[in-house]
Formats: C-alpha cells, sequence, structure tokens
C-alpha cells in the first residue's frame, strides 16, 4: 500500500511538472528583454550598486556576504536588517535617500522588512544551495557571480532582482544531465543526480 501511494505522489508531481515545464517552454524567461514578472519589493535594492563591477560603480560585494547561508544551508537566506545597518550607519553620504531612510524606519521600528520571494518553487521541490556552492564555487573555483547567476541571472546589472531562467524541471534535469568537472585540479568529470527523491521529498 505504501509503495503504491509512493509512486501515486510522484506521478502527480511529474505531471505537475511537465505541466509547468511546457508552461515555461512557451513563454522563455531567458532573453534580455524579459526579466520575467515585476516583484514589488518594500525596498528597491540596488543590486547593481552593490555587487555590480567597479568600472560601472558597483561595489563587487560577494553574493554570499548578504545571503550567507546558500554556503551551508538549504536556502540562500535574506540579510538581516543589522546586516544592512552594519553597513549604512557609517555611510553618511546616502543616508538622507528615500531607500536609506526606509531602512533606518524599519530598523528603528524594530521590524524585519518584508522582502517577497523572487525565486520562488512549488513546495514540492527541494533546492539545495550548499550542495551547488560546495561543488561550483568552493570545489571548481567558479567564481561566485557565475555560479549564482547560473540559476538566478547577472544579478549584477539588476537592482531589484527578477526571475531569468525558468526553473522549471526541464531545465534543471537538462544541467544535472551534463557532464560538470569533479574539481579545479582534476580532468574528471561527472553529472548531477538523477534521482527523483533528491529534489521531490
Amino acid at each position: 500500500m505504501f509503495r503504491f501511494l509512493r509512486l501515486s505522489v510522484l506521478f502527480a508531481v511529474l505531471f505537475v511538472s511537465a505541466g509547468s515545464h511546457a508552461a515555461d517552454a512557451s513563454q522563455p524567461l531567458s532573453t534580455a528583454d524579459d526579466l520575467g514578472p515585476q516583484v514589488d519589493q518594500p525596498i528597491e535594492f540596488p543590486h547593481d550598486r552593490h555587487a555590480g563591477d567597479a568600472a560601472q560603480g558597483g561595489m563587487q560585494i560577494n553574493c554570499m556576504y548578504c545571503h550567507t547561508y546558500a554556503r551551508r544551508s538549504m536556502t540562500a537566506g535574506i540579510p538581516p536588517t543589522q546586516k544592512c545597518i552594519g553597513c549604512h550607519q557609517s555611510i553618511e553620504s546616502v543616508r538622507e535617500t528615500p531607500r536609506i531612510k526606509k531602512l533606518f524606519e524599519y530598523w528603528e521600528a524594530k521590524k524585519p522588512i518584508p522582502w517577497k520571494k523572487v525565486h520562488d518553487l512549488p513546495d514540492f521541490v527541494r533546492f539545495h544551495h550548499e550542495r551547488h556552492i560546495q561543488r561550483f564555487y568552493f570545489q571548481q573555483g567558479k567564481p561566485v557571480q557565475e555560479v549564482c547567476g547560473y540559476c538566478h541571472g547577472n544579478v549584477k546589472t539588476m537592482t531589484v532582482a527578477r526571475r531569468t531562467k525558468s526553473l522549471s524541471m526541464g531545465w534543471c534535469v537538462s544541467c544535472h544531465e551534463k557532464q560538470h568537472p569533479v574539481d579545479a585540479a582534476s580532468t574528471k568529470t561527472a553529472q548531477g543526480p538523477n534521482d527523483c527523491w533528491q529534489c521531490h521529498k
């Protein structure tokens, strides 16, 4: 009975995922002109200013400085307001800008900033940031913005993050089917896991 129930759940998940993949295929999100749905955030956070290239006025901050859980957890995490204040309490030049005023309003009210998810996945999908960061950043030594950008797009050129990849099951499977180097010092390659239960628990 348990085996039948497990298979029924698996087929239902695959059916829903296949449908979402077909919908994604008809509306690609990876073109330069289509950055996916605009998510209104409580503060228009300028990723381009924080993570962007120095030549364009960016500070080149490593993605994992703010999204600290990405290297050790399933989720990347949203930085607590305290992290933003830690820098901005010492930067007088922007203290009176509307974004920073709003930041301090949340801080002084002792309220978290109610950020909204941009790269949200269905509840039946489990994506593990730590595994991907460990493999591609720490083992292969790829630049962090390239590793994060594979799924999140070129965030360093955006203000509020926008979804640029479909993140459908077919899109993920196509990456898992590729041969990726095991580490930076080896010519050995391996594919990602193809067991359904790795992503659907």
